[in-house]
């Protein structure tokens, strides 16, 4: 019995420890790693934009820390003078900009109609909205590329906007509703007391508390939207195509403007990440509210 008792006992210690340590440094050795070898495909394609294209072809990116001196900005000069990369880094704010306000703005309405106000059919309506959200893309590109056939709006940059729009919308209306409904009904009634109408109420009091949902929406939709390749390849044409899309028509004679698809590929990714990382507490909290109820 002693035995036994000595060696629960001595479980629970090494139990104890291993808790105590995996909650400890461990924990944030094992993070910091993670976080590193993620940031190696960012930090090799940076470096790879730096270099000449003969560095490029002779040996990996790796190397340029034996002679960091050859870095040059050159490959950004010449990305600079390539119409087609500038003007659809244009095209991709174009699309993006409009497609992510337009989602927020809508659905941030729609949703506080979902929630608060009460019409014939609300839940149906809604629930329509939320099936949606299990429409895949794919089903809608023929029929919806028949219809700005049809209005005058294939190939262009408003045609891609409203394909966005369309298809960002119910996440939005879902997700946005859902934040509503959790703010304090007593809350609402003491402003309509106070002769606030719905407008009102929306903008002075929803809008204010539904910030973090509403930065975690647009971070969504920004990223969806300027990383997209599939919509732009379909509805857009020669004047209107996206980064995605001049970046793979690049890719086709890749042994000739290699120096042009590094530097390229990085103000690509860079810019989504810098938009990220501006609102990331904003987003960490809309994504957190609610886990707790």
């Amino acid at each position: 019995m002693v035995q036994r008792a000595q060696a629960a006992a001595g479980g629970a210690a090494m139990r104890a420890w291993l808790t105590a340590r995996v909650n400890g440094g461990l924990v944030r050795v094992f993070l910091v790693v993670v976080g590193l070898f993620w940031l190696v495909p960012t930090v090799g394609l940076l470096v790879s934009s730096l270099r000449s294209p003969e560095d490029m072809g002779a040996s990996g990116w790796w190397t340029v820390f034996e002679e960091p001196s050859r870095l040059t900005v050159d490959n950004y000069r010449r990305l600079l003078e390539n119409g087609d990369i500038t003007d659809s880094l244009l095209n991709t704010v174009a699309i993006t900009v409009p497609a992510t306000v337009l989602v927020v703005v809508v659905g941030a309405l729609a949703g506080y109609a979902f929630a608060w106000m009460e019409f014939p059919g609300r839940d149906w309506w809604f629930l329509a909205v939320v099936g949606l959200l299990v429409v895949p893309v794919q089903v809608a590109l023929i029929p919806i590329a028949e219809l700005f056939g049809d209005l005058g709006l294939f190939g262009s940059t408003l045609g891609v906007v409203l394909f966005h729009v369309g298809f960002g919308l119910p996440f939005a209306v879902f997700l946005l509703r859902n934040f509503f409904a959790e703010i304090p009904r007593e809350l609402l009634e003491a402003a309509r007391l106070d002769g606030a109408g719905e407008l009102r109420l929306f903008f002075r009091v929803v809008l204010p508390l539904g910030g973090p949902a509403i930065a975690s929406l647009g971070i969504f939709q920004f990223l969806w939207v300027w990383n997209d390749m599939l919509v732009a390849l379909v509805f857009s044409d020669a004047g209107s195509q996206p980064i995605t899309v001049a970046l793979q028509t690049q890719v086709r004679q890749f042994g000739n403007n290699i120096d042009v698809l590094a530097p390229g590929a990085f103000l690509s990714m860079v810019i989504p990440l810098a938009v990220f990382f501006a609102f990331q507490r904003q987003f960490v909290s809309g994504v957190m509210a609610g886990a707790v109820k």
